[in-house]
């Protein structure tokens, strides 16, 4: 039996907590048996969406003459690291070329929300991605290109190999390394609104 969110919400809070800690050991999901961590556990949560998901939505300060100076939002692939292992940075691969890197290069100010609702796990459990049970989390910080070697080197394998199309883009596009440097993060994996995790905290966590 599968309940949605109206009927979660409708269970007692002990009953409920209970439920949504054993559903990821009750049946993994099928994009590669994901089984989140304690819910309580915000900051390793936050280091979890952040190492599952391979695209978020990155929105920026504008300068394109209609939208000039309010928001613009773009879907961009990333990674933190290779699938066995996890930085906590958020790396692109990213061209002159594109609209939202234009923006960056005038104010380097951005946004990334990144959902397990791209996972496969939302879906799984009839989570709609809205839903505070379909975890997600809110970054807010700074996109900058990656300038040292030891950190391109590992910003290229992170991303190539999760990625492996990237390596036969055009090269006259001349693509770059940036990362995303965060200065504030907000997580929703459960009702009662947005938790807040510090940059400290969420770097101290295992993922």
């Amino acid at each position: 039996m599968r309940l949605g969110t109206a009927a979660l919400r409708a269970l007692p809070p002990p009953l409920l907590l209970l439920l949504l800690l054993l559903l990821p050991l009750a049946s993994p999901d099928t994009a590669g048996a994901l089984e989140l961590p304690p819910r309580e556990d915000v900051a390793r949560m936050a280091r979890f969406i952040v190492h599952k998901c391979d695209w978020g939505a990155l929105a920026t300060v504008s300068t394109m003459p209609a939208v000039d100076g309010r928001p613009f939002a773009n879907i961009f692939s990333l990674s933190d690291g290779p699938t066995d292992g996890s930085s906590g940075v958020p790396y692109f691969y990213l061209s002159p070329l594109q609209t939202s890197v234009g923006d960056l290069q005038a104010n380097p100010n951005a946004g990334l929300t990144l959902s397990l609702a791209q996972t496969g796990f939302c879906k799984k459990h009839e989570f709609d991605p809205q839903s505070p049970l379909c975890a997600h989390i809110m970054l807010s910080g700074t996109v900058t290109k990656v300038v040292n070697d030891t950190e391109i080197a590992f910003a290229k394998k992170s991303l190539f190999t999760r990625h492996p199309e990237m390596e036969s883009w055009p090269s006259d596009h001349n693509w770059f390394f940036a990362k995303f440097t965060i200065t504030n993060i907000w997580v929703i994996d459960f009702f009662g609104g947005a938790k807040t995790v510090t940059p400290e905290e969420y770097f101290k966590a295992k993922p």
